[in-house]
């Protein structure tokens, strides 16, 4: 496990379950929503993105945190170890409401409020985003290590039970 990427619905505990396998691991670990997001909350041409993005795909040794399906199959691509945190939405909208006020590592600003475009963005992520996601991991899941998660206990018990 060298080259790791992390995906799953907004509010699933992505970021949490990177930095505790990063902490685990040593490996670098790279957040799209760092790359993507700018600290004044605008964003950065997609054409930066791609280049740094395409910057960490070169390298050895990465785990990356997000979803992002524009660029999720060259990641899919390049990685040889895949987490997929498939979680109900209701699961998924608790952790993002949770996280409104704090400190994120892996957000340049702190979010004041649970944004309704956000949550719809959560709610959609079942018809909008998983089946193409479920397409890609049958296309190249053959040839990674892909572990997917339908619950936290099962996040939590991957690490209890692995040495990493």
């Amino acid at each position: 496990m060298e080259r790791v990427i992390v995906i799953g619905c907004p509010g699933a505990g992505k970021s949490t379950f990177a930095r505790r396998l990063r902490d685990r691991t040593g490996l670098p670990l790279h957040y799209l929503d760092r790359l993507w997001h700018k600290p004044d909350r605008t964003n950065v041409s997609t054409e930066e993105f791609d280049r740094s993005l395409g910057e960490i795909l070169n390298t050895d040794r990465w785990i990356i945190d997000g979803n992002y399906q524009r660029t999720l199959e060259p990641r899919l691509i390049a990685c040889d170890t895949v987490f997929f945190l498939d979680y109900p939405v209701e699961l998924c909208l608790e952790g993002a409401r949770a996280r409104v006020g704090a400190v994120r590592e892996d957000m340049p600003w702190v979010e004041l409020e649970f944004d309704p475009e956000f949550c719809q963005w959560i709610l959609d992520f079942p018809a909008a985003q998983r089946p193409r996601i479920y397409e890609l991991l049958r296309q190249y899941g053959g040839e990674k290590t892909v572990f997917m998660f339908q619950t936290r206990q099962e996040a939590e018990d991957y690490f209890k039970g692995r040495q990493l």
